[in-house]
């Protein structure tokens, strides 16, 4: 699976990519506790959190964009279905047959992110539950071109509302470790964004942007790993914490309920 490892697709074996790694796998293990029944997981990816939602469901499904990713991770875990499909909609999965949905850090990059947030509502049972996260953009250093966007807390929470009947509004927060490593990330990318005194990352197109995006991206998470890898090394979930203010988080973490 190392072929699709970029910065956006973080690496759990690269050392440089571990808080960022340690960040996404914690969405996992605060959503765990909850998850029961059949379970659907939109946007598997490389198979990050699978060893928790595997465990933690009855039955688990999962869909990513990329067949060969599915095709391996099919192999991996033959108690589980694998299906790969550009989404949405999500093709060929019935009405009401989900009892849990779980989507981390997909719908920034879905152009429809209403049709989204329906198809989930769609194949979940009624009273079902989908847990998501995605960036809080508060938080964002500088432009993802691998994004289409990203939200404000109360955005994402008003979107959600219009669809589901319940929205249960929390963060994927960080200690002081964590914010340590942030504060360095800041400073980091700032040396790196003051040249582009005309602000190009926010004026050309996203498709311009992700190559030099990718390379900076990398040099930048190698920078910080050997100014402190002391501190890069030891990042664990543990630093992370769920929190009841998603407007201050990392990461906004919202359970919904059809």
């Amino acid at each position: 699976m190392a072929k699709h490892t970029t910065t956006e697709i973080t690496s759990d074996s690269i050392p440089s990519d571990n808080p960022i790694h340690q960040r996404l796998l914690s969405a996992y293990v605060y959503a765990q506790p909850l998850l029961a029944g059949n379970l659907l997981e939109v946007g598997c990816g490389t198979g990050r959190g699978l060893e928790i939602l595997v465990n933690a469901a009855d039955h688990y499904t999962g869909i990513d964009k990329y067949e060969s990713l599915t095709s391996e991770l099919q192999k991996k875990y033959p108690q589980a279905d694998f299906k790969a499909m550009v989404i949405p909609p999500f093709e060929g999965i019935a009405d009401n047959s989900f009892d849990f949905v779980v989507s981390f850090q997909v719908i920034e990059h879905i152009k429809n992110d209403r049709k989204f947030l329906e198809e989930i509502h769609r194949v979940l049972k009624p009273g079902g539950k989908a847990i998501i996260s995605t960036p809080n953009k508060k938080m964002t250093l500088t432009r993802n071109p691998w994004h289409v966007r990203e939200y404000f807390a109360h955005e994402l929470t008003d979107l959600c509302k219009s669809i589901f009947s319940e929205v249960e509004s929390n963060g994927i927060a960080g200690n002081d470790k964590i914010m340590n490593y942030h504060d360095q990330n800041r400073e980091s990318v700032r040396k790196i964004t003051r040249f582009d005194i005309f602000n190009l990352q926010y004026r050309l197109p996203a498709a311009l942007l992700r190559m030099p995006y990718e390379f900076l991206n990398r040099r930048n998470r190698n920078t910080l790993d050997k100014q402190d890898n002391s501190l890069v090394k030891s990042i664990t979930v543990a630093d992370f914490y769920l929190s009841d203010k998603p407007a201050e988080s990392l990461d906004l973490f919202y359970t919904l309920t059809k």
